[in-house]
């Protein structure tokens, strides 16, 4: 009895032991100071796609995913054109990251606080817009469409989505 405990607490070292030796070591960049070893990501580096490239792309899979027929045209152009970020948005976007750098901390929350009434309203319209275009949709291009995602596959990431707070973007 005398040697249980001692057996049973060095088995148990060993078996946590080999487990940590089995991890994997973390991906390149993952390692504290590496972090400059992968591939950049930052604001500057991003390529920027034409609007009105994507628009068509879009379309084109929305016509391909849904099988719209002709008649569905007008609707899908104006589901489209609906969803387009309002003219010189970006370049809004960039004039403004500098001023926010200037603002205090009042100013940079009243400017949050109209940016955020401005999202609203778009999502509004483009809420109200993708309902018109599902209204004009079989029932099995509604079950296509649903399966696409949130607004038609719309509204993630790249489409007004995924913004910072705290003065970027």
């Amino acid at each position: 009895m005398k040697f249980t405990t001692p057996l049973l607490i060095g088995a148990t070292i060993l078996s946590l032991g080999g487990a940590a030796l089995a991890q994997t070591a973390p991906p390149a960049g993952m390692i504290s100071g590496a972090q400059d070893a992968g591939p950049r990501h930052d604001r500057g580096d991003r390529a920027h796609r034409d609007p009105a490239e994507m628009a068509a792309r879009r379309a084109q899979h929305l016509r391909d995913a849904l099988q719209l027929t002709p008649a569905q045209e007008p609707a899908l152009n104006a589901f489209i054109a609906a969803l387009a970020p309002p003219a010189g948005m970006r370049d809004k976007m960039r004039a403004e990251r500098g001023e926010r750098a200037a603002m205090t901390t009042p100013q940079r929350l009243d400017h949050m606080k109209a940016r955020m009434a401005e999202r609203q309203v778009q999502f509004s319209r483009r809420a109200d817009a993708t309902m018109r275009f599902y209204s004009q949709l079989s029932p099995s291009q509604k079950k296509a469409f649903d399966a696409l995602g949130p607004m038609g596959g719309h509204g993630g990431k790249g489409h007004g989505g995924g913004h910072r707070m705290g003065g970027r973007g």
